[in-house]
């Protein structure tokens, strides 16, 4: 693989906008329904100090993206959104360094847990986030009662 570039973008720029895109149709056509993940999400949600969205790039081609945002009131939680590895770049480790690059970002912030939910027709999701040390907690956020929500979390 060549060289795998990390950017830090904002959350409303044209690649975040394309990438999150493509992860709410591969998450609708998983579970049904035309929106993917009906979360509210705001772009100033992903703004250092309170959060970050970044993008993974391969050959200056964007292949991937993740952002956490703070959770809750406490300051030292992170919660992590929209990660997403295109199609013909997985398999090839992207989604554990954009995963890393993430957890270094909230680390950076004074974020000591970094949080996820995701729904169990995410295998590899499930796989990457287990293989990486991150540990089933009580569900939460906006499908915290929905059937087949899965939280994750792990100490930073």
């Amino acid at each position: 693989m060549s060289e795998l570039d990390i950017r830090v973008v904002p959350y409303d720029s044209p690649v975040a906008r394309e990438l999150v895109g493509a992860a709410l149709a591969d998450l609708a056509q998983r579970y049904g329904g035309s929106e993917g993940d009906e979360t509210p999400v705001a772009a100033n949600e992903f703004e250092p100090p309170v959060g970050a969205f970044l993008v993974a790039y391969l050959d200056d081609a964007p292949i991937g993206c993740a952002g956490w945002r703070t959770h809750g009131d406490s300051g030292d939680v992170a919660e992590l959104k929209r990660m997403y590895v295109s199609p013909t770049a997985r398999g090839r480790g992207v989604a554990r360094r954009v995963l890393s690059a993430v957890e270094g970002s909230a680390r950076e912030y004074g974020r000591r847990r970094l949080i996820l939910e995701c729904g169990d027709r995410q295998p590899e999701a499930i796989a990457l986030y287990q293989g990486n040390g991150y540990e089933r907690i009580a569900d939460f956020g906006y499908y915290r009662d929905a059937p087949g929500v899965l939280s994750f979390g792990r100490s930073l």
